[in-house]
C-alpha cells in the first residue's frame, strides 16, 4: 500500500492497516535500518497502572510479609550477566 507524506509531515494510514491494529490514537515511532516502525500504544491515567498491580495483589491473597520475602528471595540470587 503506498501512503503520502503531506507538506505537514503528516502519513494517513490505510484503513485495510488499521483494521487489523488495536484500537489507538498514540503510536510509538522509531526507525531501524530505514524502515518506519509504527507500535500502537496505550496511554494509562496516572496512578492507574498502580492500583490494577494493587488490585491483583490483593486478588491473590499476598501480604506485605510475601512481598518483603519475595524481594529478599530477588535479592539473596546470584547476579545473572545480561
Amino acid at each position: 500500500m503506498l501512503a503520502k507524506k503531506t507538506s505537514k509531515n503528516q502519513v494517513t494510514l490505510p484503513k485495510k492497516i488499521l483494521k487489523d491494529i488495536p484500537d489507538t490514537d498514540y503510536f510509538d515511532v522509531s526507525l531501524r535500518e530505514g524502515v518506519v516502525i509504527l507500535r500502537p500504544v496505550t496511554v494509562a491515567e496516572p496512578g492507574s497502572r498502580l492500583t490494577t498491580i494493587r488490585q491483583k495483589i490483593q486478588g491473590l491473597g499476598l501480604e506485605p510479609k510475601d512481598i518483603d520475602r519475595a524481594i529478599q528471595w530477588a535479592r539473596s540470587r546470584p547476579e545473572r550477566r545480561r
